[in-house]
């Protein structure tokens, strides 16, 4: 899969924008993964009080999502495609420094957690889709329009780790809420403020 043309026309656009643009999209290629985290601490709270399938999957999330950015790392040291800010003739400089050589380029790691981060969220609260995948979306573009990567490097990231994500919180919701259960009955005052009491344990 050759996109290179695509990766001209947009990092050619990157350029053209005005500055704050720039900053934004510099600021929201890294930031976008900080929100995703105080999302899943914000779930995880919110389901302390809750049964123990809603809170198996809030603890599931971020779990399901690391899981698949250990894949997709293990996928990128196996596929080894260069960087196209090294590798695309013609290109202008990428907007932020371009990641060392073994530091592989397909698929986006950022795209890949992103797109897990999503679709885990919307797992837990499924309106919250309205709100995680344009940011996944979003997070995506500007690896490319960062100058990063190329499109097909992001859209694989996000389909592979929504993918893996979904699968991932499938098969592993009812063992999670059974170890929920079993973390809440036992009574052990450290283990249930990690979990909450559940319904149970409301005044």
């Amino acid at each position: 899969m050759d996109t290179s043309d695509l990766y001209r026309d947009v990092t050619d656009f990157a350029r053209s924008t005005p500055g704050w643009v720039q900053s934004v999209a510099e600021l929201w290629t890294e930031a976008g993964i900080v929100l995703f985290g105080l999302l899943f601490v914000a779930l995880w709270w919110r389901a302390r009080p809750l049964d123990h399938r809603a809170q198996a999957l809030a603890v599931l999330a971020p779990l399901a999502t690391a899981a698949a950015y250990v894949v997709s790392e293990l996928l990128k040291s196996v596929v080894q495609e260069e960087r196209p800010c090294r590798a695309v003739a013609g290109a202008g400089s990428p907007l932020i420094s371009c990641p060392p050589y073994g530091d592989w380029s397909f698929p986006s790691n950022h795209s890949a957690i992103a797109g897990a981060a999503a679709i885990a969220l919307a797992v837990v609260v499924p309106r919250l889709a309205l709100l995680t995948v344009p940011m996944a979306l979003l997070m995506a573009f500007s690896r490319v329009f960062v100058g990063v990567h190329y499109p097909h490097d992001v859209a694989m990231g996000l389909l592979f780790g929504g993918s893996a994500a979904a699968l991932l919180m499938a098969v592993a919701a009812v063992p999670m809420t059974r170890v929920v259960a079993s973390v809440r009955s036992s009574g052990r005052p450290a283990a249930v403020w990690i979990t909450g009491a559940g319904p149970a344990g409301r005044p």
